[in-house]
């Protein structure tokens, strides 16, 4: 199981989590919504629970629970210019298909929780 970042991200996370004035790191998840099933979730974490798996990478601890390992193996994180904006971006080898507007995703079959 793996979870990545690129050399932006973590300069990224790092420096969000230094402005925050604390944390362990940030934790990645999955939640059901949208039009498509799924969304990230990405926030500040002051630690491990039990079931969760930490990833370490750079200066930055990634956090992700038990249920949301399985749809995230293999993801990469990065930070991209859009326009004016820095934005998250997470290429996630479980995803088959995005909604029209990004902001939600369906998992191969394979990687479909019940």
């Amino acid at each position: 199981m793996t979870i990545s970042l690129s050399t932006t991200a973590v300069t990224k996370i790092r420096d969000q989590i230094q402005k925050n004035g604390k944390g362990f790191g940030v934790r990645l998840g999955v939640k059901t919504v949208g039009c498509s099933g799924f969304a990230y979730t990405l926030d500040y974490v002051d630690g491990v629970q039990e079931g969760d798996k930490l990833f370490a990478s750079g200066a930055v601890n990634i956090v992700v629970d038990a249920a949301s390992l399985p749809m995230l193996d293999g993801s990469h994180i990065d930070f991209v210019r859009q326009g004016l904006n820095d934005v998250l971006k997470i290429t996630n080898p479980n995803v088959e298909s995005e909604c029209g507007c990004g902001e939600s995703f369906n998992l191969k079959k394979t990687n479909a929780v019940a």
